[in-house]
């Protein structure tokens, strides 16, 4: 597995995750139970923690790197995703804080300091710039980002929905692999 410790930490990982083997996930990351990290995804948790929650996926060629603690910062900028998550295709995501049952659309970049609260969608190649906080129930997009609009009920359901089908395919993989290691 694309496992690497750094110092005297090393990444835990919870029941059945998926890690490409592609993936790089390093230091103090903490990843939940049927989360799933894809293809060219880096996770470096060295200078500070990474907790990704249950249920949740990272996908291809994501960044994901925190800030190291200071005497202006003592707790610098550490990197939290919530649970239900689901982080598109090429995305950065560098010291901030994501609730759950959000959607980080490819691309985007959502930066030091930011919280982003439960039920948030955000589009596709936004930026999110430093501290900014979203509020929940809504969409946000641009760069950088603005609010647009609340979320519909079929998006708010849409938000799980992605992050559940994620699982699915992970699932599947893990299978694969299983197969094809007992053949």
């Amino acid at each position: 597995m694309p496992v690497t410790p750094y110092l005297e930490t090393r990444p835990t990982l919870g029941k059945d995750c998926y890690l490409h083997q592609s993936a790089q996930v390093i230091g103090d990351v903490v990843l939940g139970d049927e989360s799933s990290v894809w293809c060219n995804t880096v996770i470096r948790g060295d200078v500070n923690h990474v907790h990704i929650g249950h249920h949740s996926n990272i996908q291809d060629l994501t960044m994901c790197h925190v800030s190291h603690k200071t005497p202006a910062k003592p707790e610098g900028s550490p990197l939290v995703i919530g649970n239900y998550v689901t982080i598109g295709h090429s995305v950065i995501l560098h010291g901030c804080q994501i609730g759950n049952e959000v959607l980080v659309g490819m691309g985007s970049i959502v930066m030091d300091d930011v919280i982003i609260e439960d039920q948030v969608m955000i589009g596709a190649g936004s930026l999110v710039p430093p501290g900014k906080r979203l509020e929940s129930g809504h969409l946000y997009i641009g760069r950088p980002v603005k609010a647009v609009r609340t979320l519909t009920d079929d998006e708010r359901q849409f938000l799980r929905y992605s992050a559940e089908h994620y699982v699915r395919v992970k699932n599947n993989h893990l299978k694969t692999e299983a197969a094809n290691s007992a053949e």
